[in-house]
């Protein structure tokens, strides 16, 4: 296996981690944000120094330079490739910016200490491709959402019976699946419960009620670390992917489609705005798992696109809302705010990362959804027609939001409403990610492509391993007399 210049994985995993333990030591809020907007930062370095050092590699995977986990446990833990390399900076910039944006009305209800931690557990949860390593950090993860509810004095139940039956059914369908299973010998029983569990993490109706529970009772920050790097996405490609069927994988992308479709229509007619968002989220997540499990390359390559595109999209379009939020308190699109005189950076990244998630031409988004729609009419043109009503309605639902959360009247303020210097470095940051990879998309584009072919042969050269092991097995096992052609034409 291909070898990292630096230990970036380790890095990026030990930064944040050894970090939250300085920042829970430390009694001032103000310090405690300062210094993990510190240690969030050179989280980034290191994940983006990952993805250079593994793109100058030429390869389809990569481990560590100077691996000690490799070293003490006699295997590579900590291992990239052509899928995980990108989603480790997006995960990284999510929590910086979340960071940065966190007001001083709200630190004393946001936890950095467990903000880091969730963000080691994320990149290692990216950078782990052992199945039982990351059920077990999947797992994890539940943790910090619950323990804030818990201090929040929420009721639990929503979540708890969903991330239950979520770990419960993986871990089963993870212990039933065999050594030898691939696409062509698919452990049936097991991929169901597989795929039950990373759809319902993943929110596919009707099991996406707990994603509406956490957003309305847990910060706006804490959930949107939690759903949006899109962590049930991961487990279907890295614990279903490889072993699935085709038709099976074309059965998930038809439920993700119905999802994609239904929560699509739900944001028309959302008064709150934070479940607003939340079926924004589900209707294009839905619509990557779409493109992920079309096992073409054109699909998912797309998928591919879409699933960095939206993490950006959708990541501003959160902590604008979040953002104004912080300003006016929970926001009801049932009337018209007119907030956009006093926060007009908010309003135009409202509208930006908004019409970036849908594919707007000229942003980010663009590309990869025609792209997604050209993969899904490939498989079947009836697909490729739904992704493009889901998309319209989500379009629809966006510039609504924006007309009522900032025109139709003038609001007066007491205090002032402007954004502060985090704030626009943040709005700066994303806007140059979507207009720069809209303007420039060939490289991400070519990228992604070349990622799904990888993909699609890693999973097509399993299959022929596995039917060549078969074959020879059969074949030094013929009785004496029986010819080996005869074998061979039977298989």
């Amino acid at each position: 296996m291909s070898e990292l210049h630096l230990p970036w994985l380790e890095l990026s995993v030990l930064l944040p981690l050894v970090g939250s333990i300085w920042v829970s030591l430390l009694k001032n809020r103000d310090q405690a944000r300062t210094h993990s907007i510190v240690i969030c930062g050179l989280t980034l370095l290191c994940a983006v120094g990952e993805w250079f050092d593994f793109s100058s590699l030429g390869t389809f995977e990569a481990h560590d330079h100077w691996d000690i986990l490799q070293m003490l446990f006699h295997r590579d833990v900590f291992v990239i490739d052509e899928l995980s390399a990108p989603l480790l900076p997006l995960g990284a910039l999510l929590y910086l910016t979340t960071v940065m944006t966190t007001l001083r009305t709200k630190i004393n209800r946001f936890s950095f200490g467990w903000t880091l931690i969730s963000e080691a557990i994320l990149l290692a949860t990216l950078a782990c491709r052992h199945s039982w390593l990351i059920i077990l950090l999947l797992t994890v993860a539940i943790i910090p959402p619950f323990i804030e509810l818990r201090k929040r004095n929420q009721n639990t139940r929503v979540f708890v019976f969903h991330m239950g039956l979520f770990v419960v059914l993986i871990i089963t369908g993870q212990f039933l699946v065999p050594d030898n299973a691939t696409a062509a010998n698919p452990p049936i029983l097991a991929g169901c419960f597989l795929t039950a569990g990373a759809l319902i993490r993943s929110g596919i109706c009707p099991l996406h009620c707990w994603i509406t529970d956490l957003f309305e009772k847990a910060t706006f920050g804490t959930a949107l670390l939690f759903v949006t790097p899109m962590t049930g996405a991961y487990a279907v490609m890295r614990l279903v992917f490889p072993i699935a069927p085709d038709w099976a994988l074309q059965s998930i992308a038809i439920l993700s489609l119905i999802t994609a479709v239904y929560a699509a229509g739900m944001t028309l007619v959302q008064r709150d705005s934070r479940r607003f968002f939340c079926y924004l989220f589900l209707s294009h997540s839905s619509l990557i798992l779409v493109g992920l499990e079309m096992a073409k390359p054109i699909g998912l390559a797309g998928a591919l696109c879409v699933w960095l595109s939206v993490g950006i999209s959708l990541l501003g379009f959160g902590l604008a809302l979040r953002s104004v939020e912080a300003r006016t308190g929970r926001l009801s699109l049932d009337t018209f705010h007119g907030l956009f005189e006093h926060t007009p950076f908010l309003a135009s990244m409202f509208l930006l990362t908004g019409l970036a998630s849908i594919g707007f031409p000229g942003t980010i988004g663009f590309i990869g959804m025609e792209l997604l729609v050209e993969g899904a009419v490939e498989v079947y043109p009836l697909i490729g027609l739904a992704v493009v009503v889901a998309a319209a309605l989500n379009s629809i639902a966006v510039i609504k939001a924006y007309f009522h959360v900032f025109s139709g009247k003038r609001h007066t303020a007491a205090v002032s409403l402007g954004c502060r210097p985090a704030e626009r470095i943040t709005i700066l940051i994303i806007v140059v990610l979507i207009i720069g990879r809209g303007i420039i998309p060939q490289p991400g584009v070519q990228s992604r492509y070349h990622a799904a072919r990888a993909l699609l042969d890693h999973r097509n050269n399993n299959d022929e391993a596995s039917r060549n092991k078969h074959t020879n097995y059969e074949a030094d096992h013929t009785p004496l007399g029986q010819s080996q052609s005869t074998v061979i034409n039977h298989e």
